[in-house]
């Protein structure tokens, strides 16, 4: 059992590395693919490097997971495993879950908590099992102290990292405005030699401190003269970015990279523990009991210093390099913290509003009414005028620009690098995400149509950072409990249902919403060519038209035949094209802003084309929605009057469609009079129907939920097809005005 266990403790290293990693890549990822510094195999490539190297330095770490929280001089070899397996289920399927949501947080704290639950776990039953033991006698077990120490320094360095995100980025901004370049030629060497120093003294001489590639007489003198090291830095960076810069290199690009690197460097130095720790400590657990044949040994050995070997480490690496390339969920997981930075007020927000965010977003407003009116107002004008946003033409199509990757990272290198100075425990994550929020407020990222959207995101994620804390004590605690007391049997399955989630999470080929939500064809880049506009907004209404087609005939059929399986894809495929849809009134102005200023048809036109397939797939999804919640409930089907009424009904909506789509091919719309009368003689045919199913409650009843399950689609096919041929009319003005 205990060699199933060390096994087990195996795999789940390489799964908590994939889990892990996921979550953590927004830490040195974000600031890079914001920024759009480099290409995406460019950045992953920096950050693996930065990996490889940083897992090279990380044994010194990996004491946390063998004495950090508890005493392991208390604890037995049996106990000691159990309490290692249950703390490493509970670890993995916390941050799956996680993940799955999209929502970054600390595997340093899940790590913490995680065993301080099940050492509590394996501490209470022993005290429990003891005529003599009491509660008073926990503290013997569990250095609680620890703990504290942890959530103190969260709670602080969450404020100093938004603070100081805010008033980097202000000063920065103040300096080089949005139009930055002019200003930067003749500064911009000396304002990146203060980050590349930064960053330099981060990686070189905290990152690889105590690795034995820095000799120690360097480090000594380094820690003797930080200041002036600091100086010598600074200055021979700046000398290097200059001639970089005359020689045409775009130095913003180099000091953002340079920051990814150093930044996973950090990561996998002193965040590789979270994951591997626990199974190494687990191995040399085994490896003593085994050498002794004595199970029931304490387990005092692995408060010793510990050096893991060097392929081991590198084996990790090369997995945590893997799953960055090839990890879905950490794209979306970094899209979170994208999305609340994002420069563009015109996006579709992510969170919702709360009562708390609209409340803090008026409390803002009025004191920026009253220090308005303190502000001298040639200053206040000043001010104004640095942070006034490019037009749409001048983006580059980032979410933001260098200047503010590079506050970011340059924020979050130098608090990571005081608090290790000053051996202060925080969470990179935390430290990261919190930069870069405060480094979005001050660049005024959160507008007036923006603010209350990305406020409630933050409160989430930091909501979400607590949770971590409870929740990874809490479901440590009740596996570990469920191992000891379920014995061999509870391992087995509670190995196997983890292993089930995390396959099912992760691995599992579903298919994917995205190929039934057609993406939006106007670009602004694509309105800049006429012709183009017309050909690629023209392929968006057949792509989005065939998919209402296909999604409304498979749901009636469906319906029909009580299949639930087939009711559900489409609820979920309707949904997904009306988020699109709505998506793209979000869109709409800086679009518009890029068609012809004088061409004013054009631009209502579009407007309309795009409302009214809002409307059409509004409808649609009002037709999905209660048809799989009517046979989802086990409802009555209908009647075999019902059933002919509406294939009646279908074989006219079908016809009208395949009219309007074949029209959208040939880009011709010469049949609109056609759908006209099609239309209404639709509409006929559906008053007809609805007053015969009037005349069958009449004479019959039926079933209540059916009657008015009938009722609705009449109706929203009305309103999806009027919607229909509204689309073709305003699309044939569109296409008339763009000639």
């Amino acid at each position: 059992m205990y060699t199933f266990i060390l096994i087990t403790l195996g795999l789940l290293a390489i799964l908590g590395i994939v889990v892990g990693v996921s979550n953590d890549a927004v830490n040195f990822l974000n600031s890079a693919f914001g920024s759009k510094a480099a290409s995406r195999r460019v950045i992953l490539s920096v950050a693996s490097l930065g990996i490889l190297l940083g897992v090279m330095t990380s044994s010194g770490m990996m004491e946390v997971a063998r004495n950090g929280v508890f005493y392991p001089s208390q604890f037995t070899f049996e106990q000691i495993m159990t309490l290692f397996l249950g703390m490493m289920l509970g670890n993995i399927i916390l941050l799956d879950i996680f993940n799955s949501l999209g929502l970054p947080t600390s595997t340093t704290v899940s790590l913490v908590f995680g065993l301080l639950g099940s050492a509590m776990a394996v501490a209470l039953t022993t005290i429990w099992g003891s005529d003599e033991a009491t509660l008073a006698d926990l503290s013997a077990y569990i250095n609680s102290g620890k703990a504290m120490a942890i959530i103190s320094a969260i709670l602080l360095s969450v404020a100093i990292a938004f603070v100081t995100g805010q008033i980097l980025m202000f000063v920065s901004r103040l300096l080089f405005s949005f139009s930055y370049n002019r200003t930067f030629r003749r500064v911009g060497a000396l304002w990146c030699g203060v980050t590349l120093a930064g960053i330099v003294y981060f990686t070189v001489f905290k990152g690889l401190s105590g690795s034995g590639i820095i000799p120690d007489a360097i480090e000594s003198a380094v820690a003797s003269h930080t200041v002036m090291s600091l100086l010598a830095v600074w200055l021979g960076s700046s000398a290097v970015l200059w001639l970089l810069q005359r020689a045409g290199v775009d130095i913003l690009k180099v000091t953002i990279l340079s920051g990814t690197f150093s930044l996973a460097l950090a990561f996998a130095g002193n965040d590789l523990v979270n994951f591997i720790g626990v199974p190494l400590a687990g191995y040399d657990s085994y490896r003593l009991a085994m050498a002794a044949g004595d199970y029931t040994m304490t387990m005092e050995s692995l408060a010793q210093p510990v050096r893991a070997e060097f392929w081991l480490m590198l084996a990790a690496g090369a997995v945590m390099v893997v799953t960055l390339f090839t990890s879905r969920k950490a794209m979306k997981v970094t899209q979170t913290e994208l999305s609340l930075s994002n420069q563009n007020q015109s996006a579709d927000e992510r969170f919702g509003s709360t009562a708390v965010s609209r409340g803090l977003v008026r409390g803002v407003l009025r004191i920026n009414e009253w220090a308005a009116g303190i502000t001298p107002r040639r200053m206040r004008e000043f001010i104004d005028s640095r942070f006034e946003p490019l037009s749409e033409q001048e983006r580059s199509g980032a979410m933001y620009d260098k200047i503010r990757a590079t506050v970011n990272l340059t924020g979050a290198a130098v608090l990571i690098s005081l608090a290790t100075s000053f051996q202060l425990p925080l969470s990179t994550t935390y430290v990261v995400f919190m930069v870069a929020m405060g480094s979005s407020l001050a660049d005024r990222a959160w507008g007036r149509e923006s603010a209350v959207y990305r406020i409630t995101g933050v409160m989430t994620v930091i909501t979400g950072w607590f949770v971590t804390a409870l929740a990874g004590f809490v479901i440590s605690l009740v596996v570990t409990m469920i191992l000891i007391y379920g014995g061999a049997a509870a391992i087995i399955v509670a190995v196997a249902v983890c292993a089930l989630m995390i396959v099912r999470s992760n691995f599992s080929k579903r298919e994917e919403s995205a190929e039934v939500a057609p993406e939006s064809k106007m670009t602004p880049e694509i309105v800049r060519s006429p012709e183009c506009a017309l050909i690629g907004f023209t392929e968006h209404v057949l792509t989005t038209m065939e998919t209402v087609t296909r999604i409304y005939d498979r749901t009636i059929v469906a319906v029909f035949k009580e299949n639930r399986k087939v009711l559900k894809d489409m609820v979920r495929e309707s949904e997904t094209l009306y988020q699109t849809t709505r998506k793209q009134k979000y869109e709409l102005m800086p679009i518009l802003n890029t068609i012809k200023e004088n061409d004013i048809n054009t631009g209502h036109y579009y407007v309309q084309v795009v409302d009214y397939i809002s409307e059409a797939s509004k409808a649609l999804l009002h037709i999905t929605r209660p048809c799989y919640e009517h046979i989802d409930n086990n409802h009555e089907g209908f009647s075999k009057e019902q059933i002919v009424d509406l294939k009646s009904i279908i074989d006219r909506v079908e016809q009208i469609f395949d009219t309007v789509i074949d029209m959208l091919r040939k880009r011709s719309f010469d049949r609109l009079d056609d759908v006209l009368t099609m239309r209404d003689e639709l509409f006929d045919r559906i008053d007809a129907v609805m007053k015969n199913q009037l005349r069958r409650m009449r004479d019959t009843g039926g079933s209540t939920s059916a009657n008015m399950l009938f009722f609705n689609i009449l109706g929203e096919t009305k309103t999806m097809v009027l919607h229909s041929r509204n689309i073709m009319k305003s699309l044939d003005h569109f296409i008339d005005c763009g000639r």
